[in-house]
């Protein structure tokens, strides 16, 4: 943030390749809904999958919407240690052009965009949790709620200037806390309320398409980068370099560590294993990429990439129906990169703070990280179901059973992701059309 006292000649002044740079960057994290919801899609049964797409799309309206009405001001404006507050900035009037973020060289508004992308994706990754089960129109009512009750105030205590997870001096680069956990913790409240899918535990719920999960995964991986490298809001001291390469170290340590535990347990390397391994270490490496070397960023994908894997189980084990592993992903793996700042902290990147490989042998800043991944998960866990007992005891949260089993897509949306009947169906109709014509030749032959 800007220093308390600044001469004029010292202010920062508007820098082009700054906000150029920013402005890539908010594209790329924009990119990353459109690629969670390939990645969802692709992970749902046939007759969920539209349904999953529409989870991830709508959050690019209603989010977008309030972020400007109110969302920014109240993130990130200058309020108390809980939440923040601009009345210039409700609606985004009164916000100059060439107006800076504070003490930096890029204009308010690209700093809101920016942000405004983070918030979209986080209640997008709750969704898959959900799957299969939840009204659309509960859903949107629910986005609505959670943004404004829970990712902008935890938003605050992590990046408001005076948010006290902020003062206090937790470390989370681009959103470890205030991103992921938060996701996670709240898909974990949600299905705790609403129960389990018809048939979990019984009957195979596999992904329909694994190559659109892997083009999920692959655009997720490449707006990271932006998601990352970005959150240091400038390219001139070689941090969001630093954030860059860690991210592409941790992600590829997590994937193969994901497939080596699969071996391992299951005798086979998945490309589900391989695109839910790069996904933890792309969570992983999220909060703490601006604070590890390398060589940290390696045994925080590693770490991550194992744990996840053995995480996604637990579902199976305690009985909560997380159905697209939320929770064992997006959860645990923010808990995991939070935490391990707190080891392999350098001192030499965003802040100077050390781990306890690295000097910190009274655990200040593993404590810290404690404080901060409790309170979020805390906050999160218990105000997401909240809400989602109260839609639930007002508006009804879930489809029937019957609209659940015939397929959530044709009940919700009345559309389906794939029509192989009628003219034109190609080499599936005409199998179908076959099948159909022999079935009928059998019933005259009997």
């Amino acid at each position: 943030m800007a220093p308390a006292i600044m001469l004029a000649a010292d202010a920062p002044k508007l820098s082009s390749a700054n906000t150029g740079f920013m402005l890539i960057c908010s594209a790329l994290v924009m990119l990353m809904t459109p690629g969670l919801a390939f990645f969802y899609g692709g992970m749902v049964r046939v007759k969920s999958t539209l349904n999953m797409l529409m989870m991830s799309f709508i959050s690019l309206g209603i989010v977008t919407i309030l972020w400007v009405l109110y969302g920014f001001s109240l993130a990130f404006g200058t309020g108390n240690s809980l939440l923040g507050w601009n009345a210039d900035w409700i609606g985004l009037s009164n916000i100059g052009l060439t107006q800076l973020w504070d003490g930096y060289t890029i204009p308010v508004f690209v700093f809101m965009v920016f942000q405004l992308m983070f918030a979209i994706i986080t209640p997008a990754l709750i969704s898959g949790a959900l799957a299969d089960r939840v009204k659309f129109s509960a859903w949107a009512l629910f986005v609505a709620l959670w943004v404004t009750i829970v990712y902008v105030p935890v938003a605050h205590w992590v990046w408001g200037a005076d948010g006290w997870a902020y003062k206090l001096g937790v470390i989370d680069f681009a959103g470890g806390t205030a991103v992921h956990i938060n996701a996670g913790a709240a898909a974990l409240g949600v299905i705790l309320v609403i129960g389990k899918r018809v048939g979990f535990k019984r009957d195979p719920m596999r992904p329909h398409s694994l190559p659109l999960v892997m083009l999920g995964a692959g655009l997720l991986w490449f707006g990271w980068f932006g998601f990352n490298a970005g959150s240091w809001l400038g390219n001139d001291d070689g941090v969001g370099a630093l954030m860059f390469v860690n991210t592409q170290v941790a992600t590829a340590a997590a994937m193969l560590a994901w497939l080596a535990y699969e071996k391992i347990r299951h005798g086979a390397c998945t490309t589900l294993g391989a695109a839910s391994g790069a996904v933890a270490g792309l969570v992983a490496i999220t909060p703490s990429g601006g604070a590890v070397s390398p060589l940290g960023a390696i045994a925080v994908g590693a770490i991550a990439g194992v744990a996840c894997a053995a995480a996604v189980g637990l579902k199976f084990k305690f009985g909560y129906d997380d159905s697209l592993d939320v929770v064992g992903v997006h959860m645990v793996g923010g808990i995991i990169g939070s935490l391990l700042i707190g080891f392999f902290a350098t001192g030499k990147g965003q802040s100077t703070a050390t781990g306890v490989f690295y000097g910190d042998h009274t655990f200040t800043q593993l404590w810290k990280q404690c404080a901060g991944v409790f309170a979020v998960l805390a906050y999160s866990l218990i105000v997401s179901a909240v809400l989602a007992f109260l839609l639930d005891k007002t508006l009804g949260m879930r489809v029937t059973e019957d609209e659940e089993i015939s397929g959530i897509d044709q009940a919700e949306h009345a559309e389906t992701a794939y029509d192989f009947s009628g003219a034109g169906g190609g080499v599936t109709g005409s199998l179908a059309a076959t099948a159909l014509a022999a079935a009928q030749n059998r019933k005259v032959d009997a």
